[in-house]
């Protein structure tokens, strides 16, 4: 979800920032502080003059990011193939605001959507070149999956209990009988391989084009060591068509990685469209659950009912 155009969200504003950037960093305090165009929920941004971004952090739930991010970003962005946010300082509480926060480096491009790339397929399989190269890094000593990548990249049974109140609220407005069967193939669909990075968000929303082209991945916030089969859930909420095709093969994972991809694209599409007013979200998740659930996936196959004794 973002937000465009709104200062003051979660007590935060362009006058907090300006008093915390001229107290820690005054090296910058001369330095313009405005409210990006598209913000994050996660954390609020703000563009420091014209080359830096500042990020602070919404929730204390989001925090723990700030420092991962801080230590693993720098490591990561010389073996990836387009840009990624570039940490610059790491500022402290101060102001009345109770978190820690970063100023990173400004990256130009445009949020990907199908108004800002013609060619989806091309885009496809860029992002499936940058997650393998994310898998390809070392994961050594890498923050393991939990509760600061809010699950991501562990075990989908953590959402199991949410995911079956948000079918049993849903009976009636989806096929809840494909649905149940996609998510119980997921659960057991276990993870047996090594450890690798995942982005944990991989969203249009965190991808910058330029010139139509993938430009930067933004947002690193749930990353982490673990199971990759998250950063998979964009085959069904960006792509569709030829460009999820192209994804699918491109990206490659076996068969059990993408069972369990369908579970996560599931369980957030689901608890949007239960839990969620908004009537956009709940158009895109609706779509995201026909797609997943009737077989429009990344192989073109269906996704069999459960058998009947």
């Amino acid at each position: 979800m973002v937000n465009a155009g709104v200062d003051g969200r979660a007590g935060i504003d362009a006058a907090l920032v300006k008093r915390l950037v001229a107290s820690q960093f005054p090296q910058w305090t001369d330095l313009a502080v405005t409210p990006v165009d598209v913000d994050g929920w996660d954390n609020r941004t703000y563009r420091l003059g014209e080359e830096m971004t500042v990020r602070l952090p919404t929730h204390e739930s989001y925090a723990a990011a700030i420092d991962k991010e801080h230590r693993w970003l720098p490591v990561l962005a010389p073996l990836l193939p387009v840009r990624i946010p570039v940490p610059l300082a790491t500022g402290e509480p101060g102001h009345g605001y109770p978190f820690r926060w970063s100023i990173r480096r400004w990256l130009d491009g445009h949020t990907a959507s199908s108004d800002t790339v013609s060619d989806l397929p091309g885009l496809a399989t860029s992002v499936a070149e940058f997650i393998l190269a994310l898998q390809r890094i070392d994961a050594t000593g890498g923050p393991q999956a939990g509760a600061h990548s809010f699950y991501c990249g562990a075990s989908l049974a953590h959402y199991a209990d949410e995911t079956r109140r948000s079918l049993a609220a849903l009976h009636g407005r989806v096929d809840t009988e494909r649905a149940s069967a996609v998510w119980d193939a997921a659960l057991a669909a276990s993870w047996d391989g090594r450890p690798v990075w995942f982005h944990g968000d991989m969203a249009s929303g965190n991808l910058l084009v330029s010139n139509g082209r993938l430009a930067a991945v933004i947002d690193f916030g749930t990353s982490g060591v673990g199971d990759p089969a998250c950063d998979l859930v964009i085959a069904w909420t960006l792509f569709s068509g030829d460009s999820r095709r192209a994804f699918h093969d491109r990206v490659g994972q076996n068969a059990a990685t993408w069972a369990r991809a369908r579970g996560w694209a599931l369980w957030k599409a689901l608890i949007t469209l239960a839990w969620d007013a908004d009537i956009n979200e709940q158009a895109r998740s609706a779509t995201v659950i026909d797609d997943v659930v009737t077989g429009r996936s990344t192989e073109g196959g269906a996704v069999s009912r459960p058998r009947r004794a």
